[in-house]
């Protein structure tokens, strides 16, 4: 059997088996955004990791260096946001290859050091070696979250509300800007940030992390057709998704129009948004949203409901049954 076959996550899923019976009761492993072990008697430790590989992640001609450095830093950082957590403490290791300069590599650390910052996360040590010939980026960060707080894929239940904190979609429509060439108008270069420079929600997961009935979390990587599906998978459950409320930005409406792509796929598969995906109790959504509104300006929309898992994931648009041409980013099934 070929990698290809089973796929990114049938991969993790294969690898994970047999380390899954040597899990003490209180640690929580493979299978959501971080890990999350016993720390003090108030809080619980989260551990993550990512890797960026140059030609797989990023095109080095098409993202700065500084850039680059604070992306690195910001994934991670949405995957503790997703826990419900807060950062504390991040490793670096670069594979660097020849002909890199040390201004390309200052900028590099000036970007991951604007992450950090506003985040309160501190670099602690990581290791450098030399590439052969691609650039290869790995970060882990550990941060905390009150016992009882955190929030896993599995806890979503039947007749929750599916819902997410931000826009769909800009980061995709911006590599695909990026992908095709050509100048790029204000619009273009904006979703080009997002796709570039993403904003990890941090404050909105912690926030509602505290907030009585959000039950699971996780944030928006490899496209909301991925990523609903691993909160299937592991909370046992079916969904349905109305792609007609997905919320979409008017840049990202415009750019779509003028490039002739369709922004509903766009905003279904793109992936790298990092805001986060969530699951609410019904008879809690309408009093989080309003909270959410006035605490974060923007709404918090509900895109779908989760139903038994016979149903699997379905589509929906104005009432109507719908599908999708492509599907979320998977690593190894495109090989």
């Amino acid at each position: 059997m070929k990698l290809s076959e089973i796929g990114e996550f049938g991969f993790i899923a294969r690898m994970a088996r047999p380390f899954a019976a040597d899990l003490p009761p209180n640690v929580k492993g493979i299978g959501d955004d971080c890990a999350s072990l016993p720390w003090t008697k108030k809080e619980r430790l989260l551990v993550t990791t990512d890797m960026l590989v140059e030609d797989r992640h990023f095109l080095r001609s098409g993202i700065s260096a500084r850039d680059l450095g604070y992306k690195s830093l910001a994934v991670n950082l949405s995957d503790i946001a997703a826990m419900g957590g807060r950062p504390r403490w991040a490793f670096l290791s670069l594979g660097i290859p020849a002909g890199i300069e040390l201004d390309w590599l200052d900028d590099f650390f000036r970007g991951f050091r604007e992450a950090a910052g506003p985040a309160g996360v501190v670099l602690l040590g990581g290791d450098t070696t030399k590439s052969p010939d691609r650039l290869v980026v790995n970060v882990a960060v550990l941060g905390t979250v009150r016992s009882g707080r955190e929030k896993l894929r599995s806890a979503a239940c039947p007749g929750d509300v599916v819902t997410v904190t931000g826009c769909l979609g800009d980061s995709g429509i911006g590599l695909g800007v990026l992908l095709n060439g050509g100048p790029r108008d204000r619009d273009e270069e904006r979703l080009l940030r997002a796709h570039n420079r993403p904003r990890p929600h941090l404050e909105e997961g912690e926030w509602l992390a505290s907030r009585p009935g959000v039950r699971a979390m996780m944030d928006v990587s490899d496209g909301l057709d991925s990523d609903i599906r691993r909160i299937m998978e592991q909370s046992k459950v079916g969904a349905d998704v109305a792609l007609d409320r997905l919320p979409l930005s008017p840049t990202l409406v415009r750019v779509a129009r003028r490039r002739g792509w369709n922004p509903i796929e766009s905003a279904a598969v793109g992936g790298e948004d990092y805001c986060l995906l969530l699951t609410v109790e019904p008879s809690r959504f309408k009093l989080l949203a309003a909270a959410f509104a006035r605490r974060f300006g923007r709404p918090l929309t509900a895109v779908g409901t989760i139903r038994t898992r016979a149903r699997g994931l379905r589509y929906f648009s104005n009432g109507r049954t719908a599908r999708l041409e492509g599907r979320g980013y998977d690593h190894f099934r495109i090989l």
